[in-house]
């Protein structure tokens, strides 16, 4: 036995370089044990007869036979600390395994899970909570005015608020809750309840909204913050007449479509999903696609309001007013599209190329008309907008005193420095700015003594209920008189009866707009009625040509 395992001592063959690194492990492992096997089999009479021999005892061992021992000894104790290396490196690999696992599946500022983990363990608590005969809610929640929050005190005071937010959502939660951060400032909890009581789902959602609104001190942060809360849950149809029901993504979908709807209603609430909030979104979406394809069709086109002169009744210019002429929504109208196309970021292109249809209109007119068009607030953002202005006029070769560019007056409160270069560039190439909606905003005195606003429009809401409402009525006497006081002159919108037209008139000069006066009218029609007008003046202009007297003829 000693030979033979002499003899596979020595022959051994190391691992070959092919080998991978697991391959490698297990040759190692099974040297080593073969090596303690002819260690057990050969070190007893080996180390007896060395031990004898340094003591003057007996014969020495064989040299070949004590190599082959110190060999085996070699082998045990690479085999050994090979074995430690693998056990520490298969330790290291399952701890960074874990680590791996546990970045992928949770958030790293806030401990939550994430938005790739939270579906497959909500379709988990989804099933377990059927078999006991429970529910599960969805609860979709978002900071309100976060963004802001987070660009005043910055990003570690916007970090600190999420996770301080994330720590009170979760004190609220029952046990056995999941909470996710979905990304930014977006929570969704899911959790099981029983369907006879579904009212602790309300009393959730309550505690829920009281947590999060008590004070918070973060990085120079000081203040209180809401959130909105969409709810819904796990018997959800899909559809109205389905007997199938919505899987957990669908589910979070609809939760979502109900926290922006509390959004819509306030902020600082939450709401359970109804079907027609999501009909509202289907609406919303299928709108946006259509704005975009119309824009590129040219569907948005400019008509024309009628502005007058109050005192001698004579057409002075026209407002560009937007239309959309759709096959898909034929009776969606400018209060609707405009917003939408705010939202989306198109309003700028929408509104460029209605200006430019309107000057080439415009350009057709009597040269003493001018031509008023309305700046959405998103515009005035643009800090090269004063110079598009500029390039649209030269392109049409209109001439910058027969332009009136609107300005509403919410838009002094949030953007009083954007407004004030704006307005003093376009002044200094002879553009004319009116104040418009005034009367319905925030502006103060004085912005009015600030800007070198030409003109001030009363809101139509005032005009039109002056005759019945003693406040709307004092509401113009008022901006009238601080009109006359700053030398502003005034124009008023919504004229739609001759008392308002007299009322109107008892009060001062006005410039007045209104359906009084005929609706908007696209290019066409009022270029008809333009070449009309010019034809009765030229008409009334001619002189009269009247019979004249013969000489009577003589008898002879």
């Amino acid at each position: 036995m000693s030979v033979s395992a002499r003899k596979f001592a020595i022959t051994a063959p190391a691992p070959p370089p092919h080998m991978g690194t697991a391959e490698r492990d297990l040759v190692a492992m099974g040297i080593a044990i073969s090596a303690i096997i002819m260690f057990v089999g050969t070190g007893g009479g080996v180390l007896s007869r060395i031990l004898a021999h340094s003591f003057g005892i007996g014969v020495g061992p064989d040299r070949l036979l004590t190599n082959a021992l110190l060999l085996n000894v070699a082998l045990v104790i690479f085999g050994w600390r090979r074995y430690e290396d693998l056990r520490r490196e298969v330790g290291t690999r399952r701890a960074a395994e874990a680590q791996a696992r546990l970045l992928a599946e949770t958030d790293a500022l806030t401990g939550c899970l994430n938005r790739y983990s939270i579906t497959e363990a909500t379709d988990t608590l989804v099933k377990r909570a059927a078999a006991q005969g429970e529910i599960t809610a969805f609860i979709m929640i978002d900071l309100d005015n976060f963004k802001q929050i987070n660009d005043c005190n910055g990003h570690g005071a916007g970090d600190s608020i999420l996770q301080e937010t994330a720590r009170r959502i979760r004190a609220a939660m029952p046990a056995g809750a999941l909470l996710a951060r979905l990304g930014g400032d977006e929570f969704a909890c899911v959790c099981a309840f029983d369907p006879r009581r579904p009212e602790r789902i309300d009393s959730l959602a309550t505690a829920v909204l009281d947590g999060v609104s008590a004070p918070v001190v973060a990085e120079g942060f000081r203040g209180q913050i809401s959130v909105s809360i969409g709810i819904t849950r796990s018997d959800t149809p899909v559809g109205e007449a389905s007997g199938d029901f919505a899987d957990a993504g669908q589910l979070l979908h609809m939760a979502d479509i109900a926290m922006y709807q509390a959004k819509k209603e306030g902020r600082n609430r939450y709401v359970w999903f109804a079907r027609e909030m999501e009909d509202a979104l289907r609406y919303r979406s299928d709108l946006e696609i259509a704005i975009r394809e119309g824009l590129s069709q040219g569907e948005f086109v400019p008509y024309y309001e009628q502005q007058i002169d109050l005192a001698s009744g004579e057409l002075v210019g026209f407002e560009m007013l937007a239309r959309w002429h759709s096959d898909q929504f034929p009776n969606v109208g400018p209060e609707v599209f405009i917003p939408v196309a705010e939202d989306i970021g198109v309003i700028a292109e929408m509104s460029e190329e209605l200006i430019r249809q309107a000057l080439n209109d415009a350009k057709g007119w009597d040269p003493a008309l001018t031509l008023s068009v309305n700046i959405s607030p998103v515009q005035l953002r643009d800090p090269w907008f004063a110079q598009r202005i500029l390039k649209l006029l030269v392109t049409a070769n209109f001439p910058p005193s027969r332009l009136d560019i609107e300005i509403t007056e919410t838009c002094l409160h949030s953007n009083i420095a954007g407004v004030h270069a704006l307005v003093t560039s376009l002044k200094n190439q002879g553009i004319s700015i009116s104040l418009d909606d005034f009367g319905t905003g925030y502006s103060s005195l004085s912005h009015l003594r600030s800007l070198p606003f030409d003109r001030i429009k009363i809101d139509r809401s005032f005009v039109t209920s002056m005759r019945e409402s003693a406040d709307s009525a004092t509401i113009v006497r008022s901006i009238t008189s601080l009109g006359e006081g700053l030398g502003l002159p005034i124009t008023a919108e919504g004229i739609e009866s001759e008392e308002v037209l007299d009322g109107l008139r008892a009060l001062g000069q006005f410039k007045g707009q209104g359906y009084l006066y005929g609706r908007p009218q696209p290019a066409d029609a009022v270029r008809a009625m333009l070449d009309e007008r010019a034809q009765r003046k030229l008409a009334d202009d001619a002189p009269t040509v009247t019979d004249t007297a013969l000489p009577l003829a003589s008898n002879g």
